[in-house]
């Protein structure tokens, strides 16, 4: 399976899961909210920021309808996704600021307006949202730029999957698919584990989980299941004004997710002889095991029975699978209450 490159990190078979916080719309249109997300998540730890890149006028129509309810100062969809626009200069200043912090910037088109003015910005990939799967022309300029493609399968069966990934690989655009189910926030029984394997038997790439259910916990399943890629929504709170925080995790939780997912991999990376574990811990082995110890202060010349021992913390002495080879053998010295039971104590 070929690696991806995504501004000199590799996402590959055997290397770490690339984390990507999803900003979205956490910061409901104001600039300054979305420059202290990049801050936030930059100390969370995660691999990537990832923004979406609305221009109203190339994607909606008087028509579309508003997901969530419960837009006060938005009259219609489209005046929505107005209020989300940046202009080029303040996505430059983003994209900057990301850098800075050591962070990979991405970004979701939902234009072709949109993919001409983040390949103006020189970013490193794009993300495919799972609403514009069958986006024939979208897609297509996705491919022209010959970057990475990351692609989200949210809402797509497996024939329209089939279609683009036909697409993408005759373009040769190195491609990784999200599991991801479009429901916010999304239930337990619905996150869809299977599929990761599927997908990546199916298409022969890397896959990830875009997880929607506002926990650190699907992640981690994911992580040990194979996935390379887990990308989450981030808020600040989720009581945030906004359609996607129910779905969003709080940034003390997005890190507690990368520490996670490191120590999971740490430990998936180092395979344990069982052998060799119980020969390097034989002191603490000694501690938790037990010993055969007399129960009561023994003359010499008494006889050794079940009543004259007992078996205690810690080990280093006669074990149990060998005390009953003692029984009703003479005692030749004297002994006192706890002392360890030894085979010089017999005849």
């Amino acid at each position: 399976m070929k690696s991806i490159y995504i501004d000199g990190k590799s996402i590959k078979e055997d290397g770490p899961c690339f984390i990507i916080a999803e900003i979205g719309q956490a910061h409901d249109g104001s600039l300054g909210s979305a420059h202290a997300y990049i801050d936030a998540v930059a100390e969370a730890g995660v691999d990537a920021v990832k923004f979406q890149t609305h221009i109203a006028h190339a994607e909606s129509s008087k028509h579309e309808q508003f997901r969530v309810k419960g837009f006060p100062q938005d009259k219609t969809r489209y005046d929505y996704w107005k209020r989300m626009e940046f202009t080029p200069e303040q996505w430059s200043d983003l994209l900057s600021h990301a850098k800075e912090k050591g962070l990979i910037f991405l970004s979701t088109p939902f234009s072709i307006e949109a993919v001409e003015l983040l390949e103006n910005l020189n970013v490193p990939a794009f993300k495919i949202g799972s609403g514009d799967i069958d986006n024939i022309d979208l897609i297509e300029s996705v491919i022209k730029t010959q970057k990475p493609i990351l692609l989200s399968s949210g809402m797509s069966s497996y024939n329209e999957l089939d279609n683009t990934v036909e697409m993408i690989k005759k373009s040769e655009n190195e491609f990784a698919i999200f599991q991801c189910t479009t429901s916010y926030p999304c239930n337990a029984e619905d996150i869809g584990y299977n599929i990761l394997n599927e997908l990546k038997e199916k298409y022969n790439c890397h896959v990830g989980l875009s997880d929607h259910s506002g926990t650190i916990f699907p992640s981690f399943a994911a992580v040990t299941l194979g996935a390379k890629l887990i990308e989450v929504h981030a808020t600040f709170s989720k009581l945030s004004f906004g359609p996607d925080t129910s779905s969003s995790l709080e940034i003390q939780d997005l890190k507690k997710l990368v520490e996670g997912v490191r120590f999971i991999e740490r430990g998936m990376k180092n395979k344990i002889d069982k052998n060799t574990a119980s020969n390097n811990r034989k002191q603490t082995k000694e501690l938790f095991s037990r010993s055969a110890f007399y129960s009561k202060n023994i003359l010499a010349g008494d006889i050794f029975d079940k009543n004259t021992f007992k078996m205690k913390k810690p080990g280093g002495g006669i074990k149990s699978g060998d005390i009953k080879k003692l029984l009703g053998k003479k005692i030749i010295k004297k002994r006192d209450y706890d002392d360890f039971v030894k085979f010089e104590d017999f005849e």
